[in-house]
């Protein structure tokens, strides 16, 4: 007899020694089974009841068949199809979510969850003939998104005058005039001007470092040397200096190119580094000029009142574990509405552990903004001065992929459903929120309490009386996030106390996305000295990008100073490294150029 069911009074161990029992081929088993009279009896019973439903019936056996045992039947059956539709159900959404997940845009804003686009056919899918050709002041600094005003006399050269410029004339010979016009019969006009960007490949400039020598000839000083100034370079006996590095970091870690194309662009331009010298450099200047920078930010990192934390895997080919172990990049970052300097902080660890998020936080006192990841929740428990708040994003998803999963074909259905009206709820929230992001904390708290609570309170109150009503099919999306929603209440209702506190944890989803593109560009890290040598110098970037710097330049300048100032065991002095600092206002102009 097989069971096609698991009895909680009853283990699997339990029914295997039941079946020895009623075979007779244990005695051991007979004596023990004779204490046991009542619990086997319920057994058998349930066991009965197994065989029953999983026996196909022909119409002779069901009319032979007593009402009590037809109804349990039929009881059992029902049952059975509520979980077979259920299941079904459940794995329609899953399949319709993969596919959305896989092809669709990823989005959890309402107006946008439908739709697709191709990363094969962009070009094509974003071609629109209609669409006006930009001018010179919106290429050369879009990212400003100031409303544009009424163009004044002179203005786009004024704009143009931080790029080299060259002046092509486009005149008329003398003699063409006079056919023209005829002998003396014109004179000029004021010139029409347009302007024009024209690109060119780097350009690179070979040093030539010439060190003078001098000896004495005569006197008290016959046969001693004297030799000019050795200027400090990065590494002894290296080519690589501050502008070839900078321009290395800011290709790999800013603009996410894998070191074989970086090697085969130089190439391109008569320049032969292999992809092994450049990750020799990367390394190096990681360790030897970047993690003393890089420990001065988490210092400061850490003195906020609010930070946010998050972290994505990676995979890390030799880190002494068997291949395929996940690794994960975690990153720490200044709340998003904190009144300081924003600081990005990443950090390399072999695994997901509580351990890790509790080292670093463990001098912290304030708000950690986080997902529902029960090792953030753990930090509240461990550590005295650190308070947990959720994202409410996080939230947000499960109701947006269960929108995703009915479909676009379904508007009715789609408006009608339970994740539509909670995107709804919390839209309007984020609608409010979205209006305070200029404020100052305690305008912003004052405001919250005054508006946005009671649409939270009222939201929470509809989940649970949705809940009560068991209304919407378990272990799907929408029901996973009531759960969540439910579960994490007191943690996603912190930012309605204190004005610093952001609703959502998207400023650390941001912080990673350079990382995570870089990621699918270079697929792995080799070693585990790579891995914190890229989170050292992702840090600094990131934080240099968040600071409005210009990452180059700024690299350059801060590797210029950084090769005067470190001492021969590496270290430096914190009051040396505080005017280099992303967020020091004693930086050069030259680190905040946005074009050249």
């Amino acid at each position: 007899m097989q069971l096609h069911f698991e009895n909680p009074i009853f283990p699997k161990a339990g029914i295997r020694i039941l079946m020895t029992f009623m075979t007779g081929k244990n005695d051991e088993l007979c004596l023990w089974a004779g204490s046991h009279l009542s619990r086997i009896s319920a057994i058998l019973f349930l066991v009965r009841k197994a065989d029953i439903m999983c026996k196909k019936f022909t119409p002779d056996e069901l009319n032979k068949m007593d009402h009590e045992t037809k109804n349990d039947v039929i009881y059992q059956m029902q049952d059975r199809l509520d979980r077979l539709e259920q299941n079904y159900e459940n794995l329609v959404e899953q399949v319709r979510l993969a596919n959305q997940q896989r092809f669709g845009r990823h989005t959890e804003k309402l107006d946008d969850i439908a739709g697709q686009l191709s990363f094969f056919n962009e070009a094509e899918a974003n071609y629109d003939e209609k669409v006006k050709e930009p001018t010179v002041e919106e290429v050369i600094d879009s990212s400003r998104k100031m409303p544009r005003k009424p163009k004044k006399k002179g203005q786009r050269e004024e704009d143009l005058k931080d790029f080299p410029q060259e002046v092509i004339p486009h005149d008329i010979p003398e003699q063409e005039l006079n056919e023209a016009f005829g002998e003396g019969n014109w004179k000029s006009m004021p010139d029409e001007i347009f302007w024009q960007l024209r690109f060119e490949p780097a350009k690179w400039t070979a040093e030539k470092h010439i060190i003078k020598v001098y000896v004495g000839t005569d006197g008290a000083h016959q046969d001693e040397f004297l030799r000019g100034d050795h200027p400090e370079t990065m590494f002894r006996g290296s080519i690589a200096t501050p502008s070839l590095e900078a321009a290395i970091i800011n290709a790999k870690y800013v603009n996410s190119n894998p070191l074989d194309r970086i090697s085969r662009d130089f190439q391109a331009n008569g320049l032969n580094l292999s992809k092994q010298t450049m990750s020799n450099w990367t390394v190096w200047t990681a360790e030897r000029y970047l993690s003393p920078v890089c420990d001065l930010m988490r210092k400061r990192q850490l003195e906020a009142h609010v930070n946010q934390s998050d972290e994505t895997p990676v995979d890390v080919i030799h880190d002494g574990r068997p291949a395929g172990s996940k690794s994960y990049m975690w990153v720490h970052i200044t709340g998003e509405l904190s009144p300081v300097s924003p600081i990005i902080v990443y950090e390399y660890q072999k695994t997901r552990h509580s351990d890790h998020p509790k080292a670093y936080y463990k001098d912290f006192d304030g708000i950690l903004m986080t997902d529902g990841l029960e090792q953030y929740h753990k930090l509240e428990r461990d550590l005295t001065g650190v308070k947990n708040a959720n994202c409410m994003a996080h939230a947000r998803r499960h109701f947006a992929n269960a929108i995703k999963a009915i479909g676009k074909s379904n508007p009715k259905t789609v408006e009608s459903s339970v994740a539509y009206k909670a995107l709804v709820r919390i839209g309007a929230i984020y609608d409010l929120e979205g209006a305070l992001k200029e404020q100052t904390p305690e305008e912003r708290l004052k405001e919250r309490q005054a508006s946005i609570k009671p649409l939270v309170e009222e939201f929470f109150s509809w989940l649970r009386k949705i809940q009560a009503d068991r209304s919407v099919l378990p272990k799907s999306e929408t029901a996973k996030g009531i759960n969540y929603c439910l579960n994490q209440e007191e943690y996603l209702k912190v930012f309605l106390s204190d004005g610093e506190v952001p609703i959502d944890n998207l400023a650390s989803e941001r912080a990673l996305r350079t990382f995570t593109i870089g990621r699918k560009n270079w697929m792995t890290i080799n070693t585990v000295r790579g891995a914190d040598a890229s989170a050292t110098i992702y840090s600094v970037t990131e934080t240099a990008r968040a600071n409005g710097l210009n990452v180059y330049y700024y690299m350059e300048h801060l590797l210029t100073e950084l090769t005067q100032i470190v001492r021969a065991d590496g270290s430096i002095d914190e009051k040396d490294l505080e005017p280099l600092m992303p967020w020091s206002k004693d930086l050069p102009a030259e680190c905040y150029k946005r074009r050249k």
